[in-house]
């Protein structure tokens, strides 16, 4: 294909060189003179480890060319590549206005050429969830002809920039167009794997939410040592410990949207850490921050289920785990105290709690903070639901999924995801993050 990759910084060098070096006629578009003159004489404009010799051999071949000239660029060319830089604004949001310049560029040459073919517009620029469908698309949708857009992020690490290119950990294409996820498809078919076709605003979201937990796993490691140091612990022996954990530790584990974490282990343990750390005169900002964040999940809640008339809940699931019957510290104990406190009629079913098989801490943790939990029990999911206006679902035992579709109340906020495809069709479904 011919390809048009707007932007030769860092993204755009190393997409233009790794696709010309498999073959396709690519034109890299920028305005800075200097950068253009490199790459037209072979040489890169970033240092990066195999891409100047990419650069080099693409140039030498005839496959990959620089101009400042979009209508060079963009005659038969079947993809436009957008790479252009979005930094941050003054504000703390992204500065799209290369990303609206290069749009504009492109739509102005579009309309003046005679073309019958398809031609995508595909943004690799990391923007915010929204772009494309509010700022690229707009300008694109008045100039007539066949032209699709899309969003392909790239996950390209400065140092492996071309070795990740060739082997990306995914490769995902957002766009609602068939045409074009069929003709990106055909792009990146030479890599061994799967595209990912994907909403448009997931595939947007899909690259901060890879940064943000980069930036956590940093600042985690970081917290971890500052706390340890002061006691003579060498946090790289335990931090290469806890990486030994591809169960839990580094895995899918936990990394599921959903209802705020309790139990046992995870709340106590934390807030030891942190009073450790106070101990030394240590600040865990993120540590800290995990168990605001765990309240304000709970918090997000209430203030839904409360914003609406109707005053008759019930509660499927109150353990901190499906499968489980501990209560101790477990967030749906906390949310029925809250409820039950201001005004709310509730009803409870959980598959596997019996509170007369409950014993010590577990007993007396429900006991403090639902002393009358055995007046609120039902002994199914469908007793509970009679009469409830409001449905709250932690658990996805399978006869509670069958009472939800055949009560069929009026709200139904999902705590856990994993109800099914059958109840989330229903009038009034809510996922607590979703």
């Amino acid at each position: 294909m011919k390809i048009a990759v707007f932007g030769l910084g860092y993204v755009g060098t190393v997409t233009a060189a790794c696709l010309a070096a498999r073959g396709h006629d690519v034109w890299g578009v920028d305005i800075d003179e200097h950068k253009v003159a490199m790459i037209a004489e072979g040489r890169t404009p970033v240092l990066e480890p195999g891409l100047g010799e990419l650069v080099r051999e693409g140039v030498a071949r005839g496959s990959l060319h620089a101009t400042r000239n979009t209508v060079d660029a963009l005659d038969g060319a079947e993809i436009s590549l957008v790479c252009v830089g979005t930094p941050s604004a003054a504000s703390g949001g992204t500065d799209l206005s290369f990303v609206e310049s290069a749009t504009e560029d492109i739509a102005k040459v579009l309309a003046a050429s005679d073309r019958a073919a398809l031609h995508a517009v595909v943004v690799r620029s990391t923007v915010p969830p929204g772009t494309v469908e509010g700022v690229v698309a707009p300008v694109l949708a008045s100039i007539g002809g066949r032209v699709g857009t899309a969003m392909c992020p790239e996950f390209l690490r400065e140092g492996s920039g071309v070795a990740d290119f060739f082997d990306p950990p995914f490769t995902v294409v957002g766009t609602s167009d068939p045409d074009v996820a069929e003709l990106l498809s055909s792009l990146f078919g030479f890599l061994d794997q799967p595209v990912r076709v994907v909403p448009v605003r997931t595939a947007e979201s899909v690259k901060y939410a890879c940064n943000a937990f980069h930036a956590t796993k940093v600042a985690f490691a970081n917290e971890m040592g500052r706390v340890l140091r002061p006691l003579g612990i060498d946090s790289r022996e335990v931090m290469a410990l806890f990486c030994e954990d591809r169960r839990l530790n580094i895995s899918p584990s936990y990394l599921r949207p959903g209802f705020a974490f309790g139990g046992p282990c995870l709340p106590k343990d934390l807030r030891s850490l942190l009073h450790l750390g106070r101990m030394n005169s240590v600040d865990l900002p993120l540590l800290a921050g995990t168990l605001s964040s765990n309240e304000l999940v709970l918090a997000d809640v209430v203030d839904r289920v409360t914003s609406e008339g109707g005053m008759r809940v019930a509660l499927l699931g109150l353990s901190f785990k499906v499968s489980s019957d501990d209560l101790r510290e477990s967030p749906s104990v906390r949310l029925a105290e809250t409820l039950f406190g201001k005004g709310y009629s509730i009803r409870i079913h959980d598959p596997v709690v019996k509170p007369s098989q409950l014993i010590g801490t577990n007993r007396r943790y429900v006991e403090s903070r639902l002393p009358h939990l055995q007046q609120l029990l039902a002994d199914s999911a469908s007793e509970a639901l009679e009469g409830a206006d409001t449905a709250i679902v932690s658990s996805s035992d399978e006869a509670v999924v069958s009472a939800l579709l055949r009560a069929r109340p009026q709200r139904i906020f999902d705590l856990s995801g994993r109800l099914g495809s059958a109840v989330e069709a229903l009038p009034g479904y809510e996922g607590v993050g979703w």
